[in-house]
């Protein structure tokens, strides 16, 4: 068991992991649309992505599907800037009746969030082969270290979803401006990623 907490140890950090911040800025972009209210939703969109990452991670981690990492470490920034553009054509929540009608309307955004799970699985598939060198057994250290991903997300999801709750609902900002506002510097540096990628560079 030892073991089994070490690995759990090293999905949370790696996902929490400030210097690796791309994972983080896409679950940013995914739940910026979000407040507590709403945490029902953003608990299927979260059980989405992970479940879109769990497959990738357990079947490139198992090597039974190959794929380059450097065009991983492109496509993981391009993931992030679409979600954050998308958010710019959420309708404003601000009016009720938009908000319930939307409500009955949110599969697209789940498909979007399990599709590129399947993306992010193959970057954390590529850490972890790294850690499991010549382990006889990967099944433990792989189910420890995908639940350690899912605890260090759902951190990141309750942060993000509580300064929303303090900024809309304490502090009066206007819902939509506030999903603007974060989208936009997400996009920002999602863009700033894509473009000082090495395939993109030309280095």
């Amino acid at each position: 068991m030892s073991d089994f907490f070490i690995y759990l140890g090293l999905g949370f950090d790696h996902i929490t992991d400030p210097s690796g911040y791309d994972h983080i800025l896409f679950v940013i972009a995914l739940c910026a649309i979000y407040t507590l209210r709403e945490w029902r939703q953003v608990l299927i969109l979260v059980t989405a992505f992970t479940v879109g990452h769990s497959i990738t991670l357990a079947l490139a981690t198992l090597r039974l599907v190959e794929y380059r990492t450097d065009v991983i470490e492109l496509l993981i920034p391009i993931t992030i800037l679409i979600t954050a553009i998308v958010n710019f054509f959420q309708e404003d929540k601000t009016n009720r009746f938009r908000t319930r009608n939307r409500a009955n309307r949110p599969w697209p955004r789940y498909i979007l969030a399990a599709v590129f799970g399947l993306i992010h699985g193959l970057g954390f598939s590529n850490y972890l082969r790294s850690l499991l060198g010549r382990e006889s057994s990967i099944w433990q250290p792989l189910l420890a270290f995908n639940i350690g991903l899912e605890l260090g997300q759902l951190l990141i999801v309750l942060l993000i979803l509580t300064v929303a709750w303090l900024a809309i609902e304490q502090l009066g900002a206007r819902r939509h401006s506030w999903t603007l506002i974060i989208s936009g510097i997400v996009a920002g540096m999602a863009l700033s990623l894509i473009l000082n990628n090495p395939l993109v560079a030309g280095e």
